[in-house]
């Protein structure tokens, strides 16, 4: 009861800091000119969204910090040194988010960190946490179903294509009002419900207040941020939540969850992975525009009810993933 009351509070503080910080953050951001250029490549229902302000990452990743802050500084939780894996993940690709988010603001485009620049800090950030993560004597098992292999230091290149997938899909999500946010929180609460499970092991108490604070800031997001959206998460925030997530998969030891609890995330990539293999193969497109959303776009469909789609898939999917690890 103890845990469960703390998860409560958790999901609370988050929604109250966020959906306050949400009412400061979003005129102050469009009064000082931090807005987003919507491309005019994409579908032209979009336009109407240009000069939306962005980084509006912030109002998630700031409850997440000052909630933590005030929990280590008052020594509620029992503190866990592998932890340190998911706020270096959370903080470092915020950081890398932001850089991009600035660039495209200051020189008024979509084009941010070059793809190369923006690749190699990616790899530096999963090479830090691979460092801290076999200094801390971690295990390099990997396990799903009834299969155990040890990959030994070959679990370094693990670590390094789970944290740059994860970002990158998650950033790719981004691409529809609420979307990203939506299937974030779902995924938060489904991690959050399995490291709740089994808080006995040292680390998930502080893994389940994480995810449940993220789960009440992307809540008081969403008030924002769903359709008609008043302020974008920006790569400030993408990247933010793509690196903790993968890293509280990798904490847990149930890194392979991602493919299931992160399944919109693995089919919205595979899209655009897809899409510009058979342009460059076979000169010829698999769908209308990558990634996934914008088919459904381009097929008619309503953003709103594609998001209800997605937002389905991605409960089912956690469901599922529930009954597996609990």
């Amino acid at each position: 009861m103890f845990i469960l009351s703390k998860s409560i509070l958790s999901i609370f503080l988050g929604y109250v800091i966020a959906i306050s910080l949400g009412f400061i953050i979003v005129p102050l951001f469009k009064k000082i000119g931090l807005v987003q250029n919507v491309s005019r490549s994409i579908n032209l229902r979009h336009l109407v969204k240009d000069k939306t302000p962005t980084m509006g990452g912030l109002i998630f990743i700031l409850p997440s910090v000052i909630i933590l802050s005030f929990l280590f500084i008052n020594k509620n939780v029992s503190f866990a040194i592998n932890f340190i894996i998911v706020i270096i993940s959370f903080i470092l690709y915020a950081f890398l988010g932001f850089l991009d988010d600035f660039l495209k603001i200051k020189y008024h485009n979509n084009k941010g960190l070059s793809i190369l620049k923006k690749f190699i800090i990616e790899i530096l950030i999963a090479l830090s946490i691979f460092i801290i993560f076999i200094l801390m004597g971690n295990s390099t098992v990997i396990s799903f179903l009834n299969f155990k292999i040890d990959l030994n230091y070959l679990y370094g290149i693990f670590i390094l294509l789970l944290m740059i997938s994860t970002t990158n899909a998650v950033n790719i999500t981004d691409g529809l009002d609420g979307l990203c946010a939506g299937i974030s929180l779902i995924a938060f609460l489904t991690y959050g419900i399995i490291a709740w499970k089994y808080n006995h092991i040292v680390g998930n108490e502080l893994i389940a207040i994480f995810c449940f604070i993220m789960v009440g800031s992307l809540l008081g997001f969403l008030h924002f941020n769903f359709y008609p959206a008043k302020i974008f998460m920006g790569d400030l925030g993408s990247l933010a939540l793509g690196g903790s997530i993968a890293a509280i998969s990798i904490i847990l030891k149930i890194e392979l969850s991602l493919l299931i609890i992160g399944f919109v995330f693995v089919i919205e990539t595979l899209s655009s992975l897809l899409q510009i293999l058979s342009i460059k193969i076979f000169r010829k497109r698999l769908f209308k525009k990558s990634p996934l959303h914008h088919h459904f776009e381009e097929e008619g469909m309503v953003e709103s009810d594609i998001i209800k789609l997605f937002y389905m898939i991605s409960i089912i999917c956690s469901l599922i993933s529930l009954i597996y690890y609990t």
